[in-house]
């Protein structure tokens, strides 16, 4: 091929760049503005974030424990049993009725006096208007008759009197004048017995509306408004038992304590009794509850061990959900009889200084001391903790605690210092102690412990 060919045609294919580019279509013009809008929103709101949200800062947690979990004098015993509340009330309903309203869920705390349940009570309120009603009938007749008679009451008894003897005075007339008749034919014997009937019956009246006048004079005797006081403290008897059944549709706590169990529904009918025998029947208990500030470990003691303890025995007691928090303990109640079957007998070990980890029906292991012995605690002989875990602050000795997501900054004792690190005073052991904590972390920053979602 000629060189003046080839020339040609490769001019042919080179880019002409001075052209003026063609616009894009308006659809590809849509879609780039869209992502335009997109990454800047992304870009400030990543930077509003960088600048608003405060650092959560990751770091490693250890468990403080207790230096020393042993005891003076030694341990004679150990045994395991479960926490139960010192006393366990189930609240039962006074009366039968249909629940109209709960109002407390398992594991609410309640005061003493504060309304759990309520029972249906339009019956109960009938009556005791009704016994409201008879004991003010009761107490305006006896205040009617120790008051005595108004003297208009002894004025209209006197006419009702004087009108009956003017009668009597006139029936008196008619009988004579009828006998007389009579004994002449000129009147049958029908109109005379009438005449004496009206007679007797208008003397009668005569005879009550005297005793009426005398007794309104005089007022009423001693024994009637004796008898009308015992109407009426027996009407305000009444009144008064119908007040407590009404009252008893309100259930209400006896003690402050933690709802254990909730045994009924809003529907559901309640009787007076403990139980029903068929399932699904109607049941007096509603709900069960405890003072958690007052509970025990209940153990069953071998027959062949018994002979180590006694009543006040000092103890040690920890649980294993929460190894590392030791409680003191010291027996409470020693079952009067053995168990044959298990050859046990049944110890309570009342714990004195509970707190909010414990909860009913936890394994509990207890170990049980020497006479001369006492429970080595936290605050006698300290908490371990790393070395990376103390801070100076301004001379005090500080430590940050994990709790909620948050830093908290607690101070403490150096008591001595070990190849692990040292003894403080200042926790009760089990807390989770932050190590080697940034220097710019303060009390209240948030934190993550590493290793954690």
């Amino acid at each position: 091929m000629p060189l003046e060919t080839k020339h040609a045609d490769l001019q042919g294919l080179r880019i002409d760049r001075s052209a003026p580019a063609g616009d894009p279509a308006p659809w590809a013009r849509r879609y780039i503005v869209i992502g335009i809008a997109i990454v800047a929103l992304l870009s400030v709101g990543a930077l509003a974030y960088r600048l608003l949200s405060p650092n959560v800062a990751e770091v490693d947690v250890v468990r403080a424990q207790a230096a020393n979990t042993g005891d003076i004098g030694g341990v004679v015993l150990t045994a395991s049993g479960y926490i139960v509340p010192h006393h366990k009330i189930n609240v039962n309903s006074k009366v039968t009725g249909r629940v109209a309203w709960i109002g407390v869920e398992k594991g609410d705390k309640v005061k003493q006096g504060q309304v759990l349940v309520r029972l249906e009570d339009q019956e109960f309120r009938a009556q005791y208007e009704q016994a409201k009603g008879a004991a003010e009938n009761a107490r305006a007749y006896l205040e009617e008759l120790q008051h005595g008679s108004r003297p208009e009451e002894i004025d209209q008894a006197q006419h009702n009197l004087d009108e009956a003897r003017a009668t009597l005075a006139n029936d008196k007339l008619t009988l004579d004048r009828d006998r007389e008749l009579w004994s002449q034919g000129v009147v049958s014997r029908q109109a005379f017995d009438d005449a004496s009937a009206k007679f007797e019956a208008d003397q009668q009246r005569v005879q009550s509306l005297e005793k009426a006048h005398r007794l309104a004079k005089i007022g009423p005797r001693e024994e009637e408004i004796t008898r009308a006081k015992g109407a009426l403290l027996q009407a305000d008897g009444q009144e008064a038992y119908a007040k407590s059944w009404l009252d008893a549709t309100v259930i209400r706590a006896p003690v402050t304590g933690t709802i254990l169990e909730r045994t009924a529904e809003k529907g559901e009918l309640v009787t007076a009794q403990f139980a029903s025998g068929a399932e699904g029947g109607p049941q007096g208990q509603v709900v069960a509850l405890a003072d958690l500030n007052d509970i025990q470990v209940e153990l069953d003691i071998a027959q062949d061990d018994f002979a180590k303890l006694a009543a006040k025995q000092k103890s040690i007691v920890s649980v294993d959900a929460y190894p590392d928090r030791k409680y003191q303990g010291e027996i409470h109640e020693i079952s009067p009889e053995a168990n044959r079957q298990k050859a046990t007998v049944q110890v309570k070990v009342q714990i004195l200084d509970p707190d909010e980890y414990l909860r009913p029906e936890m394994n509990a292991t207890v170990k049980f001391l020497a006479d001369n012995s006492k429970p080595a605690s936290a605050e006698d002989s300290g908490v371990s903790v790393p070395t990376s875990a103390i801070h100076d602050d301004n001379g005090k000795k500080v430590i940050f605690l994990a709790f909620n997501g948050k830093a908290l900054e607690r101070e403490v004792q150096v008591i001595s210092q070990r190849s692990s690190g040292f003894t403080v005073k200042g926790l009760n052991g089990g807390e989770n102690v932050i190590t080697a904590a940034p220097s710019t972390l303060k009390n209240g920053d948030r934190i993550k412990i590493k290793g954690q979602s």
